[in-house]
Parts: C-alpha cells; sequence; structure tokens
C-alpha cells in the first residue's frame, strides 16, 4: 500500500510538472504576437527568382573562380557584393565606403590563407538601433581543385549570399516608403566558412557592434536546392538550433510560417548528438557560443555538395525565392515587435 502510494505521488509531481512546463510554453505562443502582415507581405514579394538568377549566375560563374578564402577570385566577390550595395544605396556598417572587415593573414592557422574579408551592410533600425539583428551567409567556396576544375558553390553558399542581397533590397525598399526596421539589421557575408568557420570566429572576437547588442543570428548555408530525403516533398526546409537558446525565437519562427508560408520545417538535424554535427558546422555557431540565439536555414546535402557540379543550373529558384521569403519575415517580425527578443535564461514566462 506505501509503494502503491509513493508511485502514485510520484506519477502526480511528474504530471503537474509537465503540465506546469506545458502551460509555459503556451504562454510564450500566446505572447507572440504579428506585426505588419501587410507590409512584410508587399516587401517580400519584391524578392524575384530574375534576380536570383541573374545574381548567381554571376557569383557563381568562372569569374570568381570558386571563391577561395584569400585568392583572387575571393576578391572578386566581396568588391561584387560592396558594388551591389553601394548601387542599392545600402550602407555600410562602418558608415562610409568601407564594407570590408578585413581579417589579417595572421589570423588563419594555415600559413597558405592569405588576408581575407567579411563584407558588412547595414540598415539603422528608427527606434532602437542599438539592438542588432544579424542575418548571415558565407561568402567563401572551395576554390580550383587540384585537378583544375572550379568548385562554383551555387547553392553552397552562392543560395544564401543572393539571399541577403534580395532581402536588404527588400528591407530598404520599406525604408524608403517609411517603414524601415525599428531594430538594427546587419547582413554580414562571411569568409573562411569552408577552412573552419574562420570569418564568423573573427566577427565575435572583433564585432562592429558589441554582442551583447545582437539579440539574433539568422544563418543561412545552402537553401537553393533538395535532398533525396525530399525528393517528393520539396516544400521544406531544415531549421537547427531555433530552440536551444530562445524558445521565443523558435515560436516566432513557427508562427510567421504558419501565417505565411507553410513550408515543412524540419527540425530532424536539431536534436542534440546529431551524428552529423550540423548545429556546430556552419557560422551560426559562433554566435550561439557567445549566447546569441541563432536560427541556421540549410536543405542538406545533396550529390553535388563540395563539387564542381555545385552550380547555377540546378538551383531550384521557385524554392530559393520561398524560403527566402520566409528569412525575410521572420526577420521582419525581429526588428518590428513591440519587445525585444529574449533568451530562455531571461525569459519570465519559463520562471
Amino acid at each position: 500500500m506505501k509503494i502503491f502510494s509513493s508511485l502514485s505521488l510520484f506519477v502526480l509531481i511528474g504530471t503537474c510538472a509537465t503540465q506546469k512546463y506545458t502551460t509555459k510554453i503556451k504562454n510564450i505562443k500566446d505572447s507572440i504576437q504579428l506585426v505588419d502582415s501587410t507590409l512584410i507581405i508587399k516587401y517580400a514579394n519584391t524578392i524575384t527568382t530574375d534576380e536570383f538568377s541573374k545574381h548567381l549566375y554571376t557569383y557563381a560563374s568562372d569569374d570568381f573562380e570558386g571563391r577561395k578564402t584569400g585568392e583572387p577570385g575571393q576578391k572578386k566577390a566581396v568588391e561584387f557584393l560592396k558594388t551591389y550595395y553601394i548601387n542599392e544605396n545600402i550602407e555600410s556598417a562602418y558608415g562610409d565606403d568601407n564594407y570590408f572587415q578585413t581579417i589579417p593573414a595572421d589570423f588563419f592557422s594555415n600559413t597558405n590563407i592569405k588576408s581575407s574579408e567579411n563584407v558588412l551592410a547595414f540598415i539603422e533600425g528608427s527606434e532602437k538601433p542599438d539592438e542588432i539583428i544579424i542575418v548571415s551567409a558565407h561568402l567563401d567556396h572551395l576554390g580550383i581543385s587540384d585537378d583544375g576544375h572550379i568548385n562554383y558553390g551555387a547553392d553552397d553558399d552562392g543560395s544564401g549570399t543572393v539571399a541577403l542581397m534580395e532581402m536588404a533590397q527588400a528591407f530598404t525598399m520599406a525604408k524608403k516608403d517609411g517603414y524601415g526596421p525599428k531594430r538594427s539589421i546587419l547582413f554580414l557575408h562571411l569568409t573562411a566558412e569552408e577552412i573552419g568557420k574562420r570569418g564568423s570566429e573573427y566577427y565575435v572576437q572583433n564585432p562592429v557592434f558589441p554582442l551583447e547588442n545582437t539579440i539574433a543570428n539568422l544563418n543561412i548555408d545552402m537553401i537553393g536546392r533538395v535532398d533525396d530525403i525530399h525528393k517528393n516533398n520539396k516544400n521544406y526546409i531544415y531549421l537547427i538550433g531555433s530552440d536551444r537558446l530562445s524558445k521565443e525565437l523558435h515560436y516566432i519562427s513557427e508562427k510567421v510560417n504558419n501565417a505565411y508560408f507553410n513550408i515543412d520545417l524540419d527540425y530532424r538535424y536539431n536534436v542534440e548528438g546529431e551524428k552529423n554535427r550540423y548545429y556546430s558546422r556552419s557560422d551560426h555557431y559562433n554566435f550561439a557560443k557567445n549566447g546569441i540565439p541563432v536560427i541556421f536555414y540549410f536543405n542538406g546535402e545533396h550529390n553535388d555538395y563540395h563539387l564542381p557540379t555545385d552550380t547555377p543550373d540546378k538551383i531550384e529558384y521557385e524554392l530559393l525565392k520561398k524560403r527566402t521569403k520566409l528569412i525575410f519575415a521572420t526577420t521582419w517580425q525581429l526588428a518590428n515587435q513591440e519587445h525585444t527578443l529574449v533568451t530562455d535564461e531571461n525569459n519570465e514566462l519559463l520562471k
């Protein structure tokens, strides 16, 4: 009888604890109020497949020689990005015509790597300019193989690069129309990801804006293709890390998606201990290590991953557009909602 009573009490306590946590999660979900629905749709629709194709066929072309860190093709890539932002009247994070955060050669552990550059474009917030949302993608790739073949990197990470370009343009259009973001947005093109996430490592060690003011990092690395798992359901994207540091970020992401896009958000690679270790393999990880909530957007590996056959003609441009719109809308929500995104540690609704 005593044993039965003890077990019953244990089950009761466990059930109450589960219900209490469930209530907390419900309170977080209920606290999220989507903003500016009409404006989000309007400016998301300025993101087009034609512009994606135009940019990517240049960025992943012979001229850029696979964009190996520190090499001439990578230098052409950063100049291409700088010219784009100047022509679009999108400011540098430095407030002048310098869009480059230069990384000296001696920062790289491999002495054969030359100096390189992160590219930083910036839209200042109108009400809370000191609060920063970073949207990132890596600009580098593998360069030229020993057999002379160019690794074009159209998906990896040309797709993320052109997504940043299109989103920056859309936010700038909105700002010109009087609907600029309340918080600041840094569009951060990172170098040296392919040699160990060194560009993002350098940025977090030498931030242009204080890391304590950076409320989130949305990182894009390969969003233009479909993996074998989803051949029969292309309407998907993998999200990794969205709930690791901020449940609020996770549920904002889901609420935005459910309201506008209904993409299948696949979390299979977000499981702790996942064998591919994707959570630690792209640039968002250096932000997460510094306590900044992140989402990593990823379409999974495919047969052309890290091969010269990763070319612009294989990109699914309609998918790239839809996925980019999701990231744009999520960024808009983070930049314009009333309260600042909080980590779980600081979320009163979880206490």
